[in-house]
């Protein structure tokens, strides 16, 4: 998995962390930049926007670059660098002289909840969850600050592990409790905005303050009450509502001195700062393009607020660094249909990660499947480009999605749109559009140096197991069925045309010679083993981000 950042990989910063080891300051800026956004998401969840939250931010990326040149292994530094903040987060809870923050606190304090629900544009149950975390014990807290981040994407059970320091398979048991409380504390904020006549008496005297005597006074009242503990619409799972979502941005103005931690260079290396990192830390300043002016002497001051934090990386990511790997469920390549002996029963094939074709491997002409002509809800051409939008489409015949991604409006995550309402069978028989979208584009203006992103704008990044998207991608339905944009996290817009077998062909038949990057690529083999597009079912979900990558569709 991969930053842009939807899950940090250590591995692909490798050159960057032994060049900052090394005195590079260019490289401990990007070092600093590129992580801050998720040390600032788990200490900010943890003390749910507590006014220490800057400090401990602070502590622990302090630590970590006065550190450094201690850490041997650069593929373990995501779980070295979210070790220190778990330890800096519990240092700072036994410091604590009370649970309640006095008044003068609470006004410097942004509540993280909030922040959360309103960054990230969070809805229906999505901001149900995000509300919720209000409601834990200090201890909960913590551990969902990593296991939020393990559903987004970001961390892995290992990191997540490592940084409470116990095995994974009493991480799994910690967890699973706590997500009973995550549970408990949903219902609280779905019966709190209910209107519960009964409740309202109970919460008559309530402060509006989340703590664990109202929180038992609460549940204690659902458990006993119809209306309160009788759901309004199916709850949906906290880790699939948390799939893919975004990381909350650093807010504008929050500033990270690394000026020697308030030393002074000889009190700094005494205490055994790297003499290389104290070297690049008192250089003169350098431009970031993340969002950050990197002042002299290891001021960070966050200028523009992004939905996601910039790539860690100056090189632009392929398929293999955009998309997160599959699971170990999943093939790495296109799923060969089975031999034609074999009975295989229409969406038993569904899409993959797949692997990039040669730019001249010419295709095979698309099989011609029966046409008798879709209609759109959105008409000939259906422009998509807000969250929620939907086109409806009916009939036997082909259908053209066309991608725009905009990572310079906002990177980060893709949040997938999604096929509901299948009725009879949909296929993705072929991609096109001269290149797929993380192919490399020569002189490509405004910083793009992929359909993806670049280094200088950040990067759209698929979730773990999401097949690499093509500029075109061709379906052919024979029934009905509704696509939905889910944007959340990195903008990007759908455009959505019924088209017919013949323009299918010449687009997946032009190659280099007419100015392609590469020929397009057929999928389709004319029978029911033909690959069923992801994030595709039959049923009609309340929000349609909730499908899950794996089609059901038998």
């Amino acid at each position: 998995m991969t930053v842009g950042r939807t899950y940090v990989d250590g591995r692909q910063w490798r050159s960057t962390i032994a060049a900052a080891q090394a005195g590079d300051r260019r490289a401990l800026d990007e070092l600093v930049t590129g992580w801050l956004p998720l040390v600032y998401n788990i200490v900010g969840r943890a003390l749910n926007g507590h006014a220490d939250v800057d400090d401990v931010v602070q502590e622990t990326m302090l630590r970590a670059v006065d550190n450094l040149g201690s850490l041997r292994d650069p593929d373990s530094f995501r779980s070295w660098l979210v070790a220190i903040a778990m330890r800096q987060i519990r240092d700072r809870a036994r410091r604590r002289t009370s649970e309640t923050l006095d008044d003068g606190a609470g006004e410097q304090a942004a509540d993280f909840a909030e922040l959360t629900v309103l960054r990230l544009h969070l809805e229906g149950q999505r901001r149900e969850v995000a509300e919720a975390v209000r409601w834990l014990d200090d201890e909960d807290r913590q551990l969902l600050s990593l296991w939020w981040l393990e559903v987004a994407g970001e961390l892995t059970r290992r990191d997540l592990a490592a940084a409470v320091g116990i095995s994974r398979q009493h991480a799994a048991v910690r967890v699973q409790r706590m997500k009973e409380r995550l549970e408990t504390a949903r219902g609280i904020v779905r019966a709190l905005d209910s209107s519960c006549p009964d409740l309202s008496e109970v919460t008559a005297r309530w402060n509006g303050r989340s703590d664990s005597v109202w929180r038992k006074r609460l549940a204690r009242h659902i458990r006993g009450c119809a209306s309160c503990s009788g759901a309004r619409e199916a709850v949906v799972p906290a880790e699939r509502l948390l799939v893919g979502i975004a990381l909350v941005p650093v807010p504008v103005g929050f500033t990270l001195s690394l000026a020697l931690g308030g030393k002074t260079a000889v009190a700094a290396t005494g205490a055994g700062w790297s003499a290389k990192v104290i070297g690049a830390l008192t250089k003169p300043a350098v431009a970031v393009t993340a969002g950050a002016t990197i002042a002299a002497g290891g001021a960070y001051v966050v200028t523009q607020a992004p939905d996601r934090p910039p790539p860690r990386a100056a090189i632009a990511p392929t398929a293999a660094s955009t998309a997160r790997p599959p699971s170990r469920t999943a093939s790495a390549v296109v799923t060969p249909p089975p031999s034609k002996a074999a009975v295989v029963s229409y969406g038993t094939v569904v899409d993959a990660v797949d692997r990039v074709p040669a730019p001249t491997a010419q295709p095979a002409a698309p099989p011609h499947r029966p046409e008798s002509g879709l209609t759109s809800s959105g008409g000939p051409k259906a422009v998509m480009q807000h969250r929620g939008d939907s086109v409806t489409l009916k009939g036997q015949g082909y259908v053209l999605v066309r991608w725009q991604i905009s990572p310079k409006s906002r990177p980060g995550s893709l949040v997938m749109p999604t096929w509901t309402g299948l009725e009879g069978k949909i296929f993705h028989v072929a991609s096109g559009g001269g290149r797929r979208m993380d192919d490399l584009l020569s002189g490509s203006p405004d910083g793009y140096a992929t359909g993806m992103g670049g280094p200088s704008i950040g990067y759209a990044v698929l979730p773990a197991g999401t097949q690499q998207m093509w500029q075109n991608e061709y379906f052919y339905l024979d029934g009905t069925v509704t696509l939905t944009q889910n944007e959340r996290g990195c903008d990007y817009g759908l455009i959505v045309f019924p088209s017919s077998w013949d323009e299918m062909n010449k687009d997946v038949m032009t190659g280099p010679a007419q100015g392609a990057i590469r020929y397009g690529l057929t999928r389709d083999n004319g029978e029911d083993t033909a690959p069923v597009p992801q994030y595709v079912t039959r049923s009609t979900p309340a929000d349609p981000a909730t499908v899950p990558q794996p089609s059901d569709v038998g």
